[in-house]
């Protein structure tokens, strides 16, 4: 249905770098990688806004920080004033986003700071933010939680995937980043150097790829925020991702049922993740590792979308919850 019928239409307003220049490397580069392909689409955009369902703000939330957010300021002011005069330009000009309070406009972001730099002037607007905390504003049945991908060639975004089969993954748990947050310290504390079948480090410079495809779990442990691009690199890599992040909103939960090819861990379990992770039977593993090489399609970038690749499952979330939303209560 969303094929058929949505209509998008982006505005022309904004100057560059901040608007309509997607960043297509990096941490969060979800955010250009999905402006790109969105304002090459021949589907779904429109040029006609009086026959669009949806419409796009075309900024990029890493940007905002590069070039608008003063240096060790914290502050947010001059963004919070930056992008007021932006929306003020758009309700000077255009009769839609008066008519429903910016209900149905959306942006894409995926900055850690992106919920702080959106929420006083596009908060009724529906999100897609990769720091999906329910405890930071992410509103369900509105935002929409984006997935972060590291992408470290714009050329191949994807180049590298799959991993080994299970029968060849000896190693039970990796984790491997920098000491982000306090969470991270803790696992640490409790697992480097611990146990052989518990690969567990700071950051590493080689085999951080290799490790992936040969261990059964990987951890997926927050930083500062609830967000960490591991989630997605596991499931690419073959590995069963284990979320250690409490609050944190998956991408596409409408849609997919994370606890078939995912293990959620409470914080406070840290010291038993072990346990947790043997208590799951052999024959269970096997299932959940498969799944995830289903479901991994939907977290692929091409370099021309495909069919229910990354790129549509961000749209057609964001296009959900503007149905549900209209949906009478």
């Amino acid at each position: 249905m969303m094929e058929q019928k949505l209509k998008v239409y982006i505005y022309k307003d904004g100057k560059r770098p901040v608007f309509h220049q997607p960043r297509l490397k990096g941490i969060y580069a979800s955010e250009g990688w999905f402006m790109k392909h969105l304002q090459a689409s021949n589907r779904f955009l429109t040029n006609n806004p009086k026959e669009a369902h949806l419409f796009y703000l075309p900024f990029s939330s890493q940007l905002l920080v590069d070039y608008v957010y003063v240096k060790d300021s914290h502050s947010f002011d001059d963004i919070n004033r930056y992008l007021k005069n932006y929306l003020d330009t758009i309700k000077t000009r255009y009769p839609f986003w008066n008519r429903t309070d910016g209900s149905d406009h959306f942006l894409v972001a995926c900055h850690d700071w992106a919920p702080i730099e959106t929420k006083r002037n596009m908060a009724n607007s529906i999100r897609a933010l990769c720091n999906s905390d329910v405890k930071e504003g992410f509103q369900f049945g509105k935002d929409v939680a984006l997935p972060e991908t590291n992408i470290n060639s714009p050329q191949n975004p994807m180049k590298e995937i799959g991993g080994s089969p299970p029968s060849k993954r000896k190693i039970l748990a990796f984790f491997a980043g920098q000491m982000h947050g306090y969470l991270r310290p803790i696992l640490l504390n409790h697992w480097e150097n611990k146990d052989p079948e518990m690969r567990i480090f700071k950051r590493i410079r080689n085999g951080y790829s290799w490790h992936m495809k040969n261990s059964k779990y990987c951890i997926c442990a927050k930083g500062y925020e609830v967000n960490s691009p591991r989630v997605v690199e596991a499931i690419l890599y073959g590995c069963v991702p284990v979320i250690i992040s409490d609050n944190f909103v998956p991408p596409f939960f409408e849609i997919l049922n994370w606890d078939s090819f995912a293990v959620f861990v409470p914080e406070k379990e840290i010291r038993n993740l072990k346990n947790v992770l043997l208590s799951i039977p052999e024959q269970r593993y096997i299932v959940m590792q498969e799944r995830v090489k289903q479901v991994r399609q939907h977290f692929l970038w091409h370099n021309s979308p495909e069919k229910y690749d990354i790129f549509h499952m961000i749209l057609h979330s964001i296009w959900y919850n503007r149905v549900f939303r209209l949906q009478p209560r």
